[in-house]
């Protein structure tokens, strides 16, 4: 288990819908071999969308109880997240300061980058083949991170935040990828577990929860976009 038990909440939101998810919905089901994504992953911006998600989200966290609401923020490092975190603040009497941590990027896909999957197929057949031999959980592309080296650095992350924050409401902007993972780590999952929950997308701005009950975190909500109605829901 992650060494997250001293929080009193744990609230966890993927980014609004970005411009990359976009290209990415764009491009599914055709014979495209690339995104066609121009940023870096790190400067990928918010949609139009998703900044009205990420309004939503301020107004959520405005009408929490004011003993639930974050009394800090830690975010990734990419635009995205950042981005979704401060306009969500925005909208919220809450006054804390967002901090920004390289160890909630998203995943590396290392050659991979920008690639569909036929274009991983077509391009890099032995990597293709790789993958479908080891698995997703340790599947590292060249230049990349597997999963497992998600959880790597996410438990290093939740380790000081423990230290950090003993006591504290946490709020992470961050990516989907690190919500599954994050689930992986603090309920104790298998890899068989978590690969079937990740076959559910984690919805654009939905939030995740985990709150202190008798000595450890326990699961409150999970990919929750009740508070989106109006704003819009993608998940790509």
């Amino acid at each position: 288990m992650a060494r997250v038990n001293a929080l009193q909440w744990l609230t966890l939101v993927r980014h609004g819908e970005s411009t990359g998810n976009l290209a990415y919905q764009a491009v599914q089901g055709t014979d495209a071999e690339e995104t066609g994504i121009a940023e870096r992953d790190a400067d990928i911006p918010l949609s139009d969308t998703g900044r009205e998600q990420a309004a939503a989200l301020g107004r959520w966290l405005a009408g929490l109880p004011e003993d639930e609401r974050p009394t800090r923020v830690v975010t990734s490092p990419y635009v995205r997240a950042v981005d979704t975190a401060r306009i969500a603040l925005a909208q919220a009497p809450i006054d804390v300061e967002i901090r920004v941590d390289e160890r909630l990027r998203d995943r590396d896909q290392g050659v991979l980058e920008g690639l569909t999957p036929l274009g991983v197929r077509r391009r890099h057949p032995e990597e293709a083949e790789r993958l479908r031999r080891i698995g997703k959980f340790y599947y590292r592309p060249p230049g990349g991170e597997s999963w497992t080296d998600l959880a790597l650095r996410l438990r290093s992350l939740y380790r000081d935040l423990e230290y950090e924050a003993a006591g504290e409401r946490v709020l992470v902007a961050a990516h989907d990828a690190i919500v599954v993972m994050t689930r992986y780590l603090v309920e104790d999952l298998s890899e068989r577990e978590v690969l079937e929950i990740e076959k559910t997308p984690i919805a654009n701005c939905s939030v995740t929860r985990w709150r202190q009950d008798e000595g450890r975190l326990r699961a409150v909500s999970y990919n929750d976009c009740a508070h989106l109605t109006g704003a819009g829901v993608a998940t790509a």
